[in-house]
Parts: structure tokens; C-alpha cells; sequence
């Protein structure tokens, strides 16, 4: 079959590679449909992630149809449509029951080394992110192995198209995660940095759940105008502001800065000024993994008492963090992985009520052989690229 392997930075091939096999009872393997190329899939191409090894299939976005299952897989049969949550959960482990089903006990095989990387503790396994989250293939390829696949997919009933519901394997929930997490009342004003897909879900999520207004901060004018016509945001270009963002929100916001900020930019932050020139030179060379230009921002610039909720990836220690501004105004932070497998059905029947159209940040649809070029363009941000789906069939 055809997968999209990582050969090293900046090294994205589609090769030939075997037909996955079913493994252990609970397996399935699905023909990919529709897949796509997520922003997370950008620290591996850039090599932020550590333990990839060539030939790593890549994608951890993805949906299809089943073609085979394993005897200990009752729930799904050859046919069945479905979408996969891009974190694998057993079902079964103290987290899972709690609906923590990114913190699954039992999924990563190789959760000692994450352990050892992170400081004691391991996450769920996930598709294609490197052998420290389980070395499991992902689905940028024609077909895929799916563990636990008695607990994971989602069954798509409807004739609906991919491009509605591809999304619920990842950027959605993702979105929608980050804005709950606030605990937005109604009328809150909230503070989206990052205009990208997760960013945009979250946008849109935050009105969904009450907010009164929204306000979204880039630098990308095709990504700012998709934050202000699909997602009703006010927007910001902060590489055209005078004034530290800051002050510029406490302005907007009649002197108390918005009530929940959200960061959905995460480890490759791009910034202005010393903070983010020692940033760059800090994470060249691997003194510190992240630059925290947006996480920064956000604690400065939420109001007293507010949430800062970080959806964007962090993987390691950060410098110049502003503790103290963070203590002052009582912040609390929720942060995370998302546990998708809770948002699935709920975030489904808003789409099937035509309450979200995901489809709408879509820019970029080609077949699979074009991806190398596509992680190229995405990662650029070339061509008006905000949203990539590899269609892994296509003739």
C-alpha cells in the first residue's frame, strides 16, 4: 500500500510498505478514505519530536471504511464507516473510566520511555507521533490498523461526507475541548491566539458554549479573515500592533482583559522582540524545547480570576515563564491532550444538525501522493493553506 513516512526533518516520501495485519483480537483494519495533515504532524516534520525512525508512517487524523476485524471486536463489521480518535484508549484502565481517555494506562507500549522523558508519568498512545507514544502506524496511508477498535471508532450512520466529519478524529474535540474547559458563562469574552484549525474550532466551539465575543489573534490574513468569516471573531494582526497584545485586549475589554484565553499555538510559537530571538536560540540548541511567546502572552493578558487553557503542544521545560502575573490574578490553567472518544457523539449530532459545518477550513483536498508537497505548503503557510485532506484512494 502507499503511506507517508517520515525520513527524517523536512523529509516526508510516500513509499510502498505491507498491508497492516491484525495483531491482537481487538484490532481492525480499515481502508482510508479521507485523511489529513494536522498541525501536530508539522514537530516531527521539523524534528521537535524525539524517537522518530525512518519509515515511520505518519497522520494521526482519519477515517474509513472497516475491511477486517479481529474475533474480540463485536461492535463494528466489514463496511461499517467510521472515524478514529487520533489518542488509543483501552476502555478498560482507571483513566479511560473516567473519561481521561488521552491518559490511558495501557495503550502506549512503550509508555517507560515517556515516562523517563516527561517525569514519571505516560499518556495514551497515539497514531504516528513517534516511538514514545507507541511506534504505532498512522493513517496517512491507504489502510490502517486499528487497535482497541472495540472502544475507539465511530460508527458514521448517514451518508454525510467525509469532509463534515473527518474532523471529529482530532481538531474538533480539540477545539471544543479547549473552549469547555474554560467554563465559559454566558456573555464571557474569550481570547483565541493561534487562527489555525484548532484555533478556528475553538473559536467557534466558544459560541457555541455561550461566549459573547470572541477574539482571534494571528498574523496570517488568510487564516484572520477564516477566524472573522467562519468563526465570527474581532480580529488581530499582532505583527501590526504598537502596543504589547496585552494591553491592546485590557483595552478592548473596558480595562479587564478577556474573562478566558486560550493558547492553540503551543511549542513553535513565533513572536516579536528578545523574548522570542532567545526563544529560537534556546530551542536550537536544545537548551529549552519550546518557545512560549504565545503561552506568555496569554497569562499576561487574561483578566483576574480567568482560565488559561492551553490546547497547543508542550513537550518540554520553558524559560521565562510568568509566574508571578499568573498567581496574582488567580489563574487557573487546563491543559492537555484531548480525550476525544467523549466529544464523538455529541460533536457529531451538532454537525448532523448543521449547528458546524467542519468542512468550512478546508483549503487544500489532493491525493496522497501529493503529500510531501502539502507538508511543505501547510508548514510555509503558502498558497492560503489553512487545512489539508489527502484523499489516500484518489485516481
Amino acid at each position: 500500500m502507499k503511506a507517508v513516512a517520515w525520513h527524517g526533518v523536512g523529509d516526508m516520501r510516500v513509499d510502498r510498505v505491507p498491508d497492516p495485519q491484525l495483531v491482537n483480537p481487538r484490532d481492525a483494519i480499515i481502508r482510508v478514505t479521507s485523511t489529513a495533515i494536522c498541525g501536530s504532524d508539522l514537530h516531527p516534520y521539523d524534528g521537535k519530536i524525539p524517537s522518530m525512525m525512518k519509515g515511520d508512517i505518519m497522520g494521526h487524523e482519519f477515517m474509513g471504511v472497516v475491511e477486517e476485524v479481529g474475533p474480540g471486536v463485536k461492535n463494528l463489521k466489514r463496511g461499517d464507516r467510521v472515524v478514529v480518535p487520533f489518542d488509543i484508549s483501552c476502555g478498560n484502565c482507571h483513566y479511560c473510566r473516567e473519561d481521561l481517555w488521552s491518559l490511558c494506562d495501557n495503550s502506549n507500549p512503550n509508555a517507560g520511555a515517556l515516562e523517563a522523558a516527561t517525569g514519571g508519568f505516560s499518556a495514551a498512545g497515539l497514531y504516528g507521533y513517534s516511538h514514545l507514544y507507541g511506534g504505532y502506524a498512522g493513517g496517512q496511508a491507504e489502510y490502517a490498523r486499528v487497535p482497541y477498535a472495540d472502544v475507539g471508532p465511530l460508527k458514521v450512520e448517514s451518508d454525510i461526507a467525509d469532509e463534515k466529519v473527518l474532523f471529529l478524529t482530532d481538531i474538533f474535540p480539540t477545539g471544543y475541548q479547549a473552549a469547555e474547559q474554560c467554563g465559559i458563562r454566558p456573555g464571557d469574552t474569550v481570547a483565541v491566539w493561534g487562527c489555525g484549525p484548532v484555533g478556528l474550532f475553538a473559536i467557534q466551539s466558544a459560541y457555541l458554549l455561550g461566549a459573547g465575543r470572541v477574539i482571534a489573534i494571528d498574523r496570517f490574513p488568510e487564516r484572520l479573515a477564516m477566524a472573522r468569516d467562519v468563526g465570527g471573531a474581532d480580529v488581530l494582526n499582532y505583527e501590526e500592533l504598537e502596543d504589547p497584545i496585552s494591553f491592546v485586549l485590557k483595552d478592548m475589554t473596558g480595562g479587564r482583559g478577556p474573562d478566558h484565553v486560550i493558547d492553540a499555538v503551543g511549542m513553535e510559537a513565533h513572536g516579536t522582540g528578545v523574548y522570542d530571538q532567545v526563544d529560537r536560540v534556546k530551542q536550537f540548541t536544545k537548551v529549552q524545547l519550546d518557545r512560549a511567546t504565545a503561552l506568555r502572552e496569554c497569562i499576561l493578558a487574561c483578566g483576574k480570576g480567568g482560565t488559561v487553557s492551553i490546547p497547543g503542544v508542550y513537550i518540554g521545560f520553558i524559560d521565562k515563564f510568568p509566574m508571578g502575573a499568573a498567581f496574582g490574578k488567580g489563574l487557573t490553567f487546563k491543559m492537555g491532550q484531548t480525550n476525544t472518544h467523549k466529544y464523538l457523539k455529541p460533536l457529531l449530532d451538532l454537525i448532523e444538525a448543521g449547528k458546524i459545518d467542519p468542512s468550512r477550513i478546508i483549503t487544500h483536498t489532493v491525493p496522497i501522493d501529493r503529500a510531501p508537497e502539502m507538508y511543505r505548503t501547510f508548514r510555509d503557510k503558502r498558497d492560503g493553506c489553512v487545512k489539508v485532506v489527502l484523499k489516500p484512494h484518489a485516481s
